[in-house]
């Protein structure tokens, strides 16, 4: 048996037409099922539904053999435990978003950054927004936030935020601007490195499968 972690979202939803080219439907309805194992139209592979946040914990200690998730949090989970036998074979192209810093209107950024100002940064990407602003020689004090991200510049909790960003929509319904891009973000495919071993033949067809995928 073969186990995907999957998490709720887009990057399940692009993920879908990605196992119907592999030959794998989902043969339960993963919007209305309260099931957290999903069948598919393959015996020998199943879906299991995860937080975002730990698709990569669950790839990592075995608990699932493959998995997709976000560069974002491919980074932060590398910072606190490292890679160890995560292997990233393939970047899909999927949920694909930006990573930046945003603040109010009326800050001065590009000022405050220039002049080495100790500024407050809220974001959940900790370990990214550090070694951002390490590399700038900014000084920052980071605020650790787990949703409502813009509300952290709109109530004087934070000069900026570092948060992903696809169409803006949401910063400038919040009267906030993108100041400054971190970097791309896309989904990758994670594979438990012990699992690789054990199972190589359907992982590999797997994986290859995936991969056919992604070629434009």
């Amino acid at each position: 048996m073969i186990t995907l972690a999957l998490s709720k979202g887009r990057i399940f939803d692009e993920t879908l037409p990605m196992l119907a080219a592999a030959g794998v439907t989902i043969t339960d309805d993963a919007e209305s099922s309260r099931r957290l194992i999903l069948d598919t139209s393959r015996p020998d592979v199943r879906v299991v539904l995860v937080r975002a946040t730990d698709v990569p914990t669950y790839v990592q200690q075995g608990g699932a053999d493959l998995g997709v998730a976000g560069l974002d949090v491919l980074l932060e989970h590398d910072a606190a435990v490292g890679v160890g036998g995560l292997y990233r074979p393939l970047d899909l192209g999927i949920a694909r978003c930006r990573m930046s810093v945003a603040t109010r209107a009326d800050f001065d950024y590009a000022n405050a950054v220039k002049q080495g100002s100790r500024i407050r940064v809220a974001t959940k990407y900790v370990s990214v927004a550090r070694d951002h602003f390490a590399e700038k020689g900014v000084h920052v004090d980071l605020i650790k936030l787990y949703g409502s991200m813009e509300l952290a510049p709109l109530t004087g909790l934070a000069d900026a935020i570092v948060d992903l960003v696809s169409t803006g929509s949401t910063l400038k319904a919040n009267q906030l601007r993108e100041v400054e891009k971190i970097m791309d973000i896309s989904a990758r495919l994670v594979v438990n490195q012990t699992a690789l071993k054990l199972k190589r033949e359907p992982m590999r067809r797997l994986i290859d499968a995936f991969a056919a995928a992604t070629q434009p």
